[in-house]
């Protein structure tokens, strides 16, 4: 019985595409096949591909990709210095191909133009004069043509094919472009040798070795271009080592990273990087792992703490137990969702989708038409070969298709370097066009666990004294308040004395004996219980704490109050600066959480925050997302990405704040790894940032290809206008594609700072 494949994802590397067109044609064939969906994307040349026909298996796929004469390859049988080294290698063929037609285009092109240039004499063979030795010039151009038409063999091979196939492309248009100038310098030729020399001054040789020639150089510069796009993966991938030390039974031995198996004990010297994630069982070191968190310093390890594959170890050797290995790293979960955003389409490029998909046969018919117009209008058959060859030549649709995915592969490799993992050119996109983004409190605006803020001792106690039995009473409690105090008194050198007797009362606080004294730790009404008299100013002043957020911890030594401890969940230093630039972008804040409305709005206006919904339950929370987006406005949800995940997948645009938890990379559409809340109006100017280079490139790509046929066409010149050279066309076209690129490659410049 066959096995059953339901909804399975595939990413296929597919060789052969040379514009938009083949991605066009290919994602058309794959779309038409039933339980099949396919998204190719000529600047990743990779297609996303889902199979929900259970009895359609992955060769038939490939099947349908190789019979429309392109190779697929499963991006998993790659890896990430294999599918460099074939992009490597395909930018040194065409650099190849180029130089060998190049060294024989320029004597060529010489040959063709000295003759004609009057105002100052060139030097010129006398055996090659056209005038004299027309069959032997024709002869030379056309051998120096041919090195020129085997390098660009390629145009030709796929072209025509792709013409018999029905499915033109822009091989299709170099090839009918090139092919028909030789085609018509091969009958010049034969009209030469039958007697006819006039037709020596109607070779059209250098036409076609120049176009060729500019032709392979805008696609080396082209593919070079799109593998700087691309270079943010690759800089994420080359942070992994390639080999690591496993110690079994007390015996270190070296292997390939990728062969670490959960559970191997591992270690790691100073100076390297962490292969696997794990945790650390022996061993003090201090590791860097500000290429995932942003942390600029080292972060101390010791016995029971985690560790992040690909970070740098600093000054220890540590042994670890790997625990996330090979595709579950945390860094192979970033490449593959900067990978797949790179690999998406946003909404945009639907519609140089659909124009792509028709643009060539369009191109084709109008280069035809345009000719024959010509021919009727009483113009020679070389005019209107020109005119044909020209429009032929300059309307390459590859600018076009290149416009949203190269800004897309480069705008989401650059947030990647900043932290920002897109999850999908869509979300990018989206990030555009917020209006309103919606805050979670505590872990977002907050730090997420309370510290002491204020510490308040009534004679004839000290503060020192009353952090110290307030610690020592705390000493075996896990209770969030207990942690706030103890770290104050670390911080201010107290050693905390083991109680002689402790007693937790939930809900009131603790009773424990410190050094033979009675020592209570705990609210306003367990205190009163106790018959501890508290005056009713410091009540007062309690209150201002309490209505600012703060918890408020009594001490009493004695039956003798000692002083109050005030607790609170402290804002995040960059918070306030984080809605003061989504204000600058016009983007109006609003926090959401649970707390207690006073305590909301106390840490709201620290952090300049207008609107707050507070007393809001977990479950309520998608509620308030879903009537925000109802009402028209583009809402964005920031979030810790586990305890707001129906909230952040509900919202326009979830972004989770944290380390890329698995929780937050399925329910967000945007991951801050570096925890940074400054990052979500970085994140929003990169979003606005790439969609207006798509507007850019888009308006170039549909512009040029407006302007550009018509004056191929020869529109000017029938109004007195000047007529466009096949050569020059074939520059503009070549030039195109680049320049789309290059404008793409701006954005690797975007930085933190820019406010817009």
């Amino acid at each position: 019985m066959m096995q059953q494949v339901i909804n399975r994802n595939v990413e296929l590397s597919i060789g052969g595409m040379t514009c938009a067109a083949c991605a066009a044609r290919i994602e058309k064939a794959l779309n038409s096949h039933e339980g099949l969906s396919a998204s190719v994307n000529f600047a990743t040349e990779k297609a996303s591909v889902n199979i929900s026909n259970s009895e359609l298996r992955l060769f038939e796929v490939k099947d349908i990709i190789k019979k429309l004469g392109y190779q697929p390859l499963e991006t998993d049988d790659l890896t990430a210095d294999q599918d460099q080294a074939r992009k490597d290698r395909e930018i040194r063929i065409l650099r190849n191909r180029f130089i060998l037609s190049l060294v024989f285009t320029l004597p060529l092109l010489y040959l063709a133009m000295a003759p004609m240039i009057s105002f100052v004499r060139l030097p010129f063979p006398e055996f090659l004069d056209p005038m004299q030795m027309p069959l032997v010039y024709a002869l030379v151009c056309l051998g120096l043509t041919i090195p020129s038409l085997v390098a660009g063999r390629h145009f030709y091979s796929v072209g025509f094919s792709s013409l018999a196939r029905l499915s033109p492309n822009m091989d299709s248009l170099i090839a009918l472009g090139t092919g028909a100038a030789v085609a018509y310098s091969l009958f010049s030729i034969v009209r030469i040798w039958q007697g006819e020399f006039v037709f020596a001054e109607q070779l059209y040789f250098e036409t076609a070795a120049v176009i060729i020639t500019l032709i392979l150089l805008g696609k080396m510069l082209e593919a070079r271009s799109k593998g700087r796009a691309g270079a943010a993966i690759r800089k994420l991938m080359n942070l992994a080592p390639a080999t690591a030390t496993i110690v079994t039974a007390g015996v270190e031995r070296e292997i390939a990273a990728g062969d670490v198996e959960p559970g191997d004990l591992v270690r790691v010297r100073p100076g390297q990087r962490i292969p696997v994630d794990g945790e650390v069982v022996e061993g003090l070191t201090a590791v860097d792992e500000s290429m995932l968190t942003g942390e600029s310093l080292p972060v101390e390890k010791k016995p029971g703490d985690k560790i992040i594959g690909a970070s740098l170890n600093k000054n220890g050797t540590v042994l670890f137990r790997a625990e996330r290995v090979g595709k579950d790293t945390a860094l192979a979960q970033i490449v593959k969702l900067v990978s797949d955003a790179q690999g998406s389409k946003a909404p945009i490029a639907r519609l140089a989708d659909v124009v792509s998909g028709y643009f060539v046969p369009i191109v084709m018919a109008t280069a035809l038409v345009s000719g024959l117009l010509w021919l009727f209008a009483g113009e020679s058959f070389v005019f209107a070969l020109t005119r044909l060859v020209t429009v032929l030549v300059i309307a390459c649709p590859c600018a076009l298709g290149l416009a949203t995915p190269a800004a897309i592969m480069t705008g989401t490799g650059r947030g990647a370097e900043l932290g920002i993992l897109f999850k999908s050119g869509p979300a990018l996109e989206a990030t555009s066009s917020l209006e309103i983004v919606v805050f979670d409190k505590t872990g977002t605006i907050t730090i997420g666990r309370p510290q002491v803020t204020a510490l308040l001792a009534l004679a004839p106690f000290s503060e020192h004294e009353l952090l110290f039995f307030a610690a020592s009473a705390e000493k075996n409690s896990e209770h969030p308040l207990a942690e706030a105090v103890a770290t104050k008194a670390n911080e201010a050198g107290i050693m905390e004395s083991q109680p002689a007797s402790f007693k937790a009362i939930p809900g009131n606080g603790i009773e424990a004996v410190i050094d033979k004294k009675n020592v209570l730790v705990g609210n306003l009404r367990f205190l009163e219980g106790r018959q501890v008299s508290i005056m009713e100013t410091l009540v007062e002043k309690v209150a201002v704490h309490e209505n600012n957020g703060a918890t408020v911890l009594y001490v009493a030594v004695d039956g003798i109050l000692a002083g109050i401890i005030a607790c609170a969940d402290v804002v995040k230093p960059e918070s306030a600066e984080a809605i003061a630039r989504l204000a600058n972008m016009g983007i109006r804040s609003v926090m959401l959480t649970g707390d207690r409305k006073p305590a909301a709005e106390a840490i709201a206006r620290q952090v300049g925050i207008q609107e707050v919904i507070a007393e809001v339950l977990p479950d309520q929370k998608a509620g308030h997302i879903k009537a925000l987006v109802s009402s028209g406005k583009r809402t964005a949800m920031v979030g810790d990405g586990i305890n707001d995940a129906p909230a952040l997948a509900i919202a326009d645009v979830g972004i989770a704040i944290g380390s890329g938890t698995d929780v937050a990379i399925e329910s967000a559409d945007v991951v801050l790894t570096r925890s940074s809340l400054l990052d979500v109006p970085t994140a929003l100017m990169l979003g606005r940032r790439t969609m207006r280079n798509i507007r850019q490139n888009l308006f170039w790509a549909f512009g040029y290809n407006v302007l550009g046929i018509p004056v191929a066409a020869g529109l000017l010149y029938l109004f007195g206008g000047p007529l466009l050279n096949p050569v020059i066309a074939a520059a503009a076209m070549s030039m195109s594609s680049v320049s789309v690129v290059t404008n793409a490659l701006r954005l690797k410049r975007f930085g933190k700072n820019r406010k817009k």
